[in-house]
């Protein structure tokens, strides 16, 4: 079994991009096997890991359809409904706190 080069952070070679990168680009992966691997050092917990990919290999990202667009505005509507009133908040309620403010602090609600 083959393994991967390793390279530090800023020092890869041209030619290879992380996901974002190839994004960035308008371009995916496109099912290419991983090229490399870019290592960041951190004080705690051992390296952070980004996979690079070839440039020359990567796709066109797939253009959005309207299905995918009403699926994606489904799904975001349904992160900004409280789950208690049932009311958009008009952003996305946070996973720490399940519920708009109105809910999850009534009684502050009350004195205002």
């Amino acid at each position: 079994m083959a393994t991967l080069p390793v390279y530090r952070w800023r020092l890869a070679p041209d030619g290879l991009a992380t996901r974002r990168q190839l994004r960035a680009m308008d371009l995916r992966p496109g099912g290419q096997d991983i090229a490399a691997e870019l290592q960041r050092p951190r004080r705690r917990r051992g390296p952070l890991v980004a996979y690079l990919y070839r440039i020359d290999r990567a796709k066109p990202v797939r253009p959005m359809t309207s299905a995918r667009w009403a699926a994606l505005a489904k799904a975001n509507a349904a992160r900004r409904t409280c789950p208690t009133c049932r009311r958009d908040a008009g952003y996305v309620i946070p996973p720490s706190l399940g519920m708009c403010p109105s809910c999850a602090y009534p009684e502050e609600q009350r004195a205002a």
